[in-house]
């Protein structure tokens, strides 16, 4: 894995999860760490606690993404603490388990605006900051590949993120600064986010007998990934999905 020294990152969503797990593995790996936080301070401090602990440097940021004007107030704050952002992690998001009939359009907005909205606004505003050879990586879901009823909303928005991030790499002004765009794609994550179908356990069975590898993974798993794709390895991959979902929907179930 190619050494981060030097670099700054930062991660949305870091307070928990997957998002704090990258926090602390970008950390670990040379990496200055902006961890974004939106009302879970406790968690952003913990996580900056536990860098801290570990020999790295990192400092909180906090944004209410389904808020108008969010993202540049972010980086606002973000200039008072950094010069500039080599790596950006879109992981920051909401889910909402419920079908179409009794989903309101209220929540999907705020789905829209929280999981792709700000993504995109995000970048919009960070472009200036975000320094040549930079890396975006934005957190997809195996709901924008695989056909999830109960989660259709969030499935529309992690599909947005998916050709976001085709289309953001293939952009001269993106490419032609050597700037890569990546997304990783996780499936059933032991997070605080799949609770409801990491810890009831006939969901569970469901969710992993769809998968070659019937496991949950950890965040620190995903983190991994991501690491990769922040890397100097990875330089030349850009405008991909990467698949870390354990082989979900390889194939037919109950065989």
């Amino acid at each position: 894995m190619g050494d981060l020294t030097g670099k700054v990152a930062l991660v949305t969503g870091a307070s928990r999860g997957i998002g704090a797990a990258t926090a602390k593995r970008l950390a670990r790996d040379g990496a200055r760490v902006a961890v974004h936080y939106c009302g879970n301070e406790q968690g952003a401090q913990q996580t900056v606690a536990a860098i801290k602990e570990a020999g790295g440097t990192a400092f909180t940021l906090q944004a209410d993404f389904a808020q108008p004007g969010a993202t540049e107030s972010l980086w606002n704050a973000y200039d008072r603490k950094a010069d500039g952002v080599d790596i950006i992690v879109n992981n920051a998001g909401i889910a909402l388990p419920k079908p179409i009939t009794e989903t309101s359009e209220e929540e999907v907005r705020l789905l829209f605006q929280v999981n792709a909205e700000a993504p995109y606004f995000l970048i919009r505003h960070g472009l200036s900051r975000l320094r040549d050879h930079g890396r975006i990586i934005n957190l997809s879901s195996v709901a924008a590949s695989v056909a999830l009823p109960f989660e259709l909303a969030y499935s529309m928005t992690k599909a947005t993120m998916d050709i976001f991030t085709k289309t953001l790499a293939w952009d001269r002004a993106i490419a032609g600064r050597h700037i890569t765009v990546n997304a990783v794609r996780p499936s059933l994550v032991d997070t605080d986010m799949a609770a409801y179908l990491v810890h009831v356990p006939q969901r569970f069975e469901w969710a992993t007998s769809q998968a070659a590898v019937q496991a949950a993974a950890q965040p620190e798993e995903m983190a991994a990934v991501v690491a990769f794709l922040a890397s100097e390895d990875a330089r030349f991959i850009t405008g991909h999905i990467v698949d870390a979902t354990g082989g979900t929907g390889l194939g037919p179930t109950g065989l």
